[in-house]
């Protein structure tokens, strides 16, 4: 086990929010944090509009895959942040769980990602900030 915090994000699709927030989380931590993402039933693909709105802001998710959730995953992960996908996160003591209610990507357009893209973004932020602060100068 690292000494690093571990972050797992999960939504139903692990194609849009989840993809979006590891992401941020990778380049907004600095390698300070182990972050995962995952589906409790993953689509086929990452969501083009999602996809794209992160390419606006330079982050590239084109390579990204949904994965499975599985228990492992959680058991593994310091801090478990579900978007949308309800009950099937399964849950173990002494894990913090933390449920962001995001719009569904799904279906949209880049105009309507953005605003759930940037909304992640302020998310994440507090959330390293609490598990990750940076190392004081």
């Amino acid at each position: 086990m690292s000494d690093k915090p571990s972050v797992l994000f999960v939504c139903v699709h692990n194609a849009g929010r989840s993809q979006m927030a590891a992401a941020w989380l990778t380049h907004l931590a600095g390698g300070r944090v182990e972050v995962r993402s995952a589906g409790s039933d993953p689509g086929a693909a990452v969501n083009p509009a999602a996809v794209r709105a992160m390419a606006e802001v330079g982050i590239d998710i084109s390579a990204e895959a949904p994965k499975i959730l599985t228990v492992d995953a959680v058991r593994e992960s310091d801090v478990c942040v579900t978007m949308g996908c309800g009950d099937t996160c399964p849950v173990f003591p002494g894990k913090r769980y933390l449920d962001w209610k995001l719009d569904d990507p799904a279906g949209q357009g880049v105009e309507a990602v953005r605003p759930i893209r940037d909304e992640i973004k302020s998310l994440v932020k507090t959330l390293l900030d609490e598990i990750a602060p940076p190392p004081a100068p």
